[in-house]
């Protein structure tokens, strides 16, 4: 008798051997028809976490197994490779030519690239897309098999296949490896599949991009296909909506039709900011520098360029040199600082430090660059230069708690002034030996601080395994905009090592020297990116207390003009940022035009409004609020602007 433990503890006995896809079925028909894998865990699984199988997979002996279908996450993922291979098997029947290299899962979707004689075209992709969906319909079954490594490089060179050759050739001798086939197509992949093309139904390929063999410049350039799949047909055009939605807003396009910022070929990877655009980030940023004063920090300002021998005591020479800009004076290496911390470090142990002085909180509008490759380059989402809310608390270990708790509140309420109310919380572990610093003893005590933190907190949070900086673990706080997107921002940094590594100490009770305890922390994380989401977020109707025009007074003809001279100023006494547009144009085509740059607050005076000192308002929105006196408008507009949200 062969047992089976559920993942609810109960048991089913079989007689034999059975597959995964059988175990299913014996516990209904209705998940026997959702199942899409199997998931092996315990000892079993000979793998930490589990191990995902196909549902052909046969179980030989006593095991813990989850049937795994397409609304779990890990079988979203599951079709979505499927769906690449179906992508690839389409390729090769409409065009015999070309050569398959990777198709792996990303975000939302897939790709795949191939190397082929010309660059796909629209018409290519539809004609892709409309093979893949006949392919799907003839629900072919999706075999899985064998081969010696050697074996597998002879027969995919017989294909014609020489990247997926080159592939195999870089998996050790003597080690097996494992094919799919569906239909004439068959592919290297360690699996798990769907059991049948059948069930590859709602997907959309997305665009062609280019790429290089193994991300190398120096190698051949690919064509990239993007793609997009989902369990259901609702889900898939929900997700094709929110993209149409994300283009409406895309920061790029209203940053130029709103005349915020631009970008271009002589600074890659940095801003030229307009009047206006500086306008947006003067606002965050003295809006964050009141954060910083009214909750214990004391804002410094680091040099940019520091000198190799920083950057290797700290680590980061070492791990981190491939994306930091580096120049040589003098025979002396220099780097343009990535991050603040190690400046703050050096501030830090300019004088002698007391106990009594901890927690000491240190604030930094810091700008850093970083040297990103150039097709990771997005607007200002993505950028070389930077400026960081950045700050740091040098602290002893019992009071890393606490201040971890107040900064979650800070931050909670920080976000939902911007106009954000959901957060998901993050909490990032130790990476790799050899790709970190520091203790085994202190990774376990500083992740346990974070964990127990949002625990005090009352925040609900997911742990990614792995995703911790090199110098210690961090919560990631992601919150997600209006259209359901997610950005990560705020990060809060446990660092033991750090302070350790440029000797920073204080003065104990006891008269003794130790190193402090140093939390990273960023609310906003880069300003670039935050404004960038906050264009996007208002797709480009920023709330009045940020928005860079906040009233515009406009004369009807020439005659009004000294009085709307008199109430631009009178707005302007009061602190309102306002625009007085005196043009000898239609006043319809004055406030279409102001409308269309989304300024909260169009002000309309004619002869009447001179004559009764009042204004004709026009709100955001094409909203019509009537003529008022100027004095309830200016209180008006006051309460919009304290509103903050």
């Amino acid at each position: 008798m062969l047992n089976i433990t559920l993942p609810d503890g109960s048991r089913r006995g079989f007689e034999a051997p059975v597959t995964v896809a059988e175990v299913a079925a014996a516990i209904g028909p209705g998940l026997a028809k959702a199942a899409v894998a199997g998931k092996l865990v315990g000892k079993e699984s000979g793998k930490e976490g589990g191990k995902l199988v196909d549902l052909s997979h046969r179980i030989e002996a006593d095991a813990q197994l989850a049937i795994v279908t397409e609304r779990d996450a890990e079988g979203l993922e599951i079709l979505r490779h499927s769906t690449a291979h179906l992508l690839a098997y389409a390729v090769k029947e409409l065009f015999p030519d070309a050569q398959v290299t990777i198709g792996p899962v990303v975000e939302n979707g897939f790709y795949y690239d191939f190397a082929y004689k010309r660059p796909f075209t629209p018409e290519d992709l539809a004609a892709i897309e409309k093979r893949m969906a006949e392919l799907a319909a003839k629900n072919e079954p999706v075999v899985r098999r064998v081969l010696p490594r050697d074996e597998a490089v002879a027969y995919f060179k017989s294909l014609g296949e020489h990247y997926k050759a080159e592939i195999i050739g870089s998996i050790p001798a003597g080690e097996d490896v494992s094919l799919y086939r569906e239909g004439d197509f068959e592919d290297l992949c360690r699996g798990p599949h769907v059991p049948s093309t059948g069930r590859l139904k709602h997907f959309k390929l997305m665009k062609v991009a280019g790429a290089y063999w193994r991300g190398d410049q120096a190698n051949e350039q690919l064509q990239r296909i993007y793609g997009t799949a989902w369990a259901t047909k609702e889900e898939l055009a929900a997700y094709l909506r929110m993209l149409e939605e994300a283009e409406k807003r895309d920061h790029r396009r209203l940053g130029r039709e709103l005349d915020l910022f631009h970008m271009e070929e002589t600074a890659p990877g940095l801003v030229f900011w307009h009047p206006k655009g500086w306008t947006i980030w003067q606002q965050v940023e003295q809006y964050m520098r009141a954060v910083y004063r009214d909750n214990g920090y004391l804002e410094v300002k680091g040099p940019q360029i520091l000198d190799r021998n920083l950057w290797e005591k700290t680590g980061h020479w070492q791990n981190y040199r491939e994306n930091m800009f580096t120049t040589e004076s003098e025979k002396r290496d220099y780097a343009l600082k990535p991050m603040n911390c190690p400046g703050h470090v050096l501030i830090f142990k300019s004088a002698m430090r007391s106990y009594r002085e901890l927690p000491l909180r240190y604030g930094e509008f810091g700008q850093c660059h970083r040297n990103e490759p150039s097709g990771a380059l997005h607007g200002i989402m993505r950028v070389r230069g930077f400026t960081q809310d950045d700050g740091h608390i040098f602290c002893l270990e019992d009071q890393i708690l606490d201040e971890c708790v107040a900064y979650t509140a800070l931050l909670q309420k920080v976000y939902k002034d911007f106009g954000f109310t959901e957060i998901i919380y993050k909490v990032a572990t130790r990476p790799p030996p050899d790709k970190r610093v520091g203790s085994e003893e202190l990774w376990e005590k500083a992740e346990q601080a974070l964990m127990e933190s949002l625990r005090r907190s009352g925040c609900e949070f997911q742990v990614s395994p792995g995703d911790g900086a090199f110098y210690g673990p961090k919560i990631e706080y992601t919150l997600k905009d209006a259209i359901g997107r997610e950005w990560q921002c705020g990060t809060m940094q446990v660092d033991w090592n750090t302070a350790e590594r440029l000797s920073g100490e204080y003065v104990t009770e006891t008269s003794g020297r130790a190193h402090p305890v140093m939390l990273h922390r960023a609310i906003v994380g880069s300003l670039e990116r935050f404004i960038g989401i906050l264009i996007e977020q208002h797709a480009g109707a920023l709330p009045a207390w940020l928005a860079p025009v906040q009233a515009v007074v406009a004369c009807i003809s020439e005659g009004q003009a000294d009085y709307a001279a008199d109430v631009a100023k009178a707005l302007q006494k009061q602190g309102v940022r306002v625009h007085l547009d005196l043009r000898n144009e239609k006043i319809t085509y004055k406030i279409r035009e102001h409308s269309l740059q989304k300024v909260p607050y169009i002000l309309v005076v004619g002869d009447k409004e001179k004559a009764n000192g009042s204004v004709a308002v026009r709100a955001r929105g094409n909203q019509d609020l009537g003529v008022m006196p100027l004095a309830d408008f200016m209180q008006k507009i006051a309460s919009d602007i304290a509103r903050k949200s």
